[in-house]
């Protein structure tokens, strides 16, 4: 669980990181800029990233199942190695997920366009810009973004429903409601960020609206990463007790 989790907690780490700086730099100052290069990496880095945690989130689900379902063979079926290969799966699919779609935005001419009414440099706002039809781009960006977010969805319901079905079999009066209390929270946001990233990147561009646009790229790329670390490590009763000894440590450290 914690491989995974720490795997989760880069991925939200440089995915904000490269959005969130240069976002407030332009709300704060008169000037509402960013460089042609600063745009391109910003596109490539924050694809690849929302991708890599599309494709994670459904891994989450199959540990949590193989924890819950099978917890006598969970060290034989979540080995090391297993481990591994299964994390390595959402990275390589974000970086082609990233590579594939930011090059067919980038090199659509935009004809002197150089205004993007969003955020951030995101693919549904630069193609606002572009000058020539969009249908190739529209068609690639709903396929791709249909693999990248629906089958990941789908799995993960799929695998919760199983989960639902095994706890509703534990006699223990308290069993079933801690489990229950622990996956609720974590899929919560997990459909709310799929839902939120669906209503973006699988839906024409040309029903693509800049104001419900720009607040729901907020809240998938923003508040939703901000929330994990509450959701995934602080609800933990080893992470609160060593949080408790380090705040603990530190605070007579300066007291001396």
């Amino acid at each position: 669980m914690y491989f995974f989790v720490s795997n989760l907690s880069f991925v939200n780490l440089y995915y904000t990181t490269s959005t969130i700086p240069q976002m407030l730099v332009n709300l704060r100052g008169p000037e509402k800029t960013i460089s042609h290069r600063g745009c391109v990496a910003q596109l490539y880095i924050f694809l690849a990233l929302g991708s890599t945690e599309c494709v994670l989130l459904a891994i989450m689900a199959f540990d949590h199942y193989a924890a819950i379902c099978k917890p006598l063979h969970y060290s034989v079926i979540m080995n090391e190695r297993r481990c591994v290969h299964m994390a390595a799966g959402p990275w390589v699919s974000g970086l082609i997920n990233s590579l594939v779609q930011s090059t067919l935005t980038l090199v659509a001419p935009r004809c002197g366009h150089r205004v993007i009414d969003h955020f951030f440099c995101e693919i549904p706002a630069l193609l606002k810009l572009v000058c020539i039809d969009t249908h190739v781009n529209e068609i690639e960006l709903n396929v791709v973004g249909a693999l990248i977010l629906l089958v990941p969805l789908a799995l993960i319901l799929g695998t919760y429903v199983i989960i639902a079905q095994a706890v509703m079999k534990i006699r223990s009066a308290e069993s079933p409601w801690k489990a229950f209390n622990t996956c609720a929270s974590r899929q919560l946001m997990v459909f709310l960020f799929y839902f939120t990233a669906i209503s973006i990147y699988v839906q024409p561009s040309s029903n693509y609206s800049h104001d419900r646009g720009k607040i729901t790229s907020l809240f998938y790329g923003i508040v939703k990463p901000t929330l994990n670390p509450f959701i995934y490590t602080l609800r933990n009763k080893d992470v609160k007790s060593a949080l408790r000894r380090a705040l603990t440590k530190e605070f007579w450290v300066k007291l001396r």
